[in-house]
């Protein structure tokens, strides 16, 4: 057994060295408790809401689309990206639509000459005109005299109608000539404004939200290529049961809960006032109200303004909350109440003894304040664990 007691000897000795070498323990303060704090359950009214939920929308909302059919050559921006006012947003094959413009181009000027013959046919024949006119008049004061026969008389008579006729036909194809030189510089302005639309650019500044095209796709007319938001300002679409919409009216402000906005660590809660899951704070503005209720839903469409909040976003879910009147209830402090598994707890001073009682809360009230709603009467004292600090 020599060899047991040697690893045994062993042992020891490498435990006193390491705590020979790990010097001195270092002693931890001991914690300090905060005392309980005692806080009185107060009976007072509240107020009732009703939680119309609805959807964050931009005020403002873009679809880019093309004006013409065309094959996309490059799509230049992306979702997430801002864009200035004129900024080129997507670029179309413009060969076709350039080789119409210069069609056009070519039909103008060949109508502009047909035009500049008309109207040198018609200079010709008003000097022609012209000289039978006064032909026709020396010869009628010549046959009034009796000094040219009756047939040259109808034949200078004959050589005014002629001449007459002749004018007349200049000025219909001086117009139609006009005419057609006018829709072909019509069909140039229309084939040059369509090969402007080969490059489409923002018409206002903004953000983009989709990308609904890529290049080598063929946009046409009423095709969304980008959806942008031109600017910031945000709504609340929310849907109103029927029987409440005479409280809403235009102007009205009223509170708004936005689950995404919650603080992080917050403690969620079980029934919802305005300020619930702490994203309080929020107010909108009812802007607009859809004067026709869904026959599916029975509610009615309100549309109120937002402000601009860092990290609200279109898309998030949201709930506004109309106020349906007041009621009296018992209210505590948020923190006076704990939870045990499933079971709802407070601490209730009575002189020098303390018990525990399971109480039930509902809404969420401004300044901490939960409601009770069954457990407590109202004017209990109660105390509030102190926490180790």
């Amino acid at each position: 057994m020599p060899h047991a007691a040697t690893r045994a000897g062993l042992f020891l000795a490498l435990a006193v060295s390491a705590l020979f070498l790990a010097g001195p323990a270092t002693a931890q303060p001991p914690a300090v408790q905060t005392p309980d704090r005692e806080v009185t359950a107060q009976a007072r009214d509240i107020v009732e809401w009703y939680e119309a939920v609805g959807t964050i929308r931009p005020k403002t909302e873009t679809t880019v689309e093309s004006q013409v059919q065309a094959k996309i050559l490059d799509v230049k921006v992306r979702p997430g990206q801002t864009v200035d006012k004129g900024e080129l947003l997507v670029v179309l094959d413009d060969r076709e639509l350039a080789a119409r413009a210069e069609r056009a181009n070519q039909a103008v000027s060949s109508a502009r000459a047909s035009r500049n013959q008309a109207r040198e046919a018609i200079a010709s024949a008003k000097a022609a005109f012209d000289n039978a006119q006064a032909d026709n008049r020396r010869i009628k004061t010549l046959f009034a005299s009796r000094t040219v026969t009756a047939q040259e008389m109808d034949r200078s008579e004959a050589e005014f109608l002629r001449a007459q006729s002749a004018l007349e036909q200049a000025r219909d194809g001086f117009e139609a000539a006009e005419g057609q030189a006018a829709q072909a510089e019509k069909a140039l302005e229309e084939a040059t404004i369509a090969a402007g639309h080969a490059r489409i650019h923002a018409q206002a500044a903004g953000e983009v939200v989709a990308r609904q095209a890529e290049p080598g796709d063929l946009a046409l007319p009423g095709k969304p290529l980008l959806i942008l938001h031109t600017g910031r300002a945000l709504l609340l679409e929310a849907l109103v049961r029927e029987g409440l919409i005479s409280r809403v009216k235009l102007g009205d402000a009223f509170p708004v809960r936005v689950a995404a906005l919650a603080v992080p660590g917050a403690a969620p809660e079980l029934a919802g006032g305005p300020d619930a899951n702490g994203s309080g704070g929020l107010s909108a503005v009812v802007e607009e109200i859809v004067p026709t209720a869904d026959p599916l839903t029975r509610t009615f469409l309100v549309k109120a303004a937002l402000p601009e909040t860092p990290g609200l976003y279109p898309g998030m879910f949201g709930r506004l909350f109309i106020p349906l009147g007041t009621r009296q209830a018992v209210v505590v402090p948020r923190n006076a109440v704990r939870r045990v598994g499933q079971i709802e707890m407070v601490t209730v001073k009575d002189g020098d003894r303390s018990g525990n009682y399971a109480v039930k809360t509902g809404q969420s009230l401004d300044g901490g304040y939960v409601e009770i709603l069954s457990g407590l009467t109202g004017n209990e004292t109660l105390l509030v664990p102190g926490r180790d600090r």
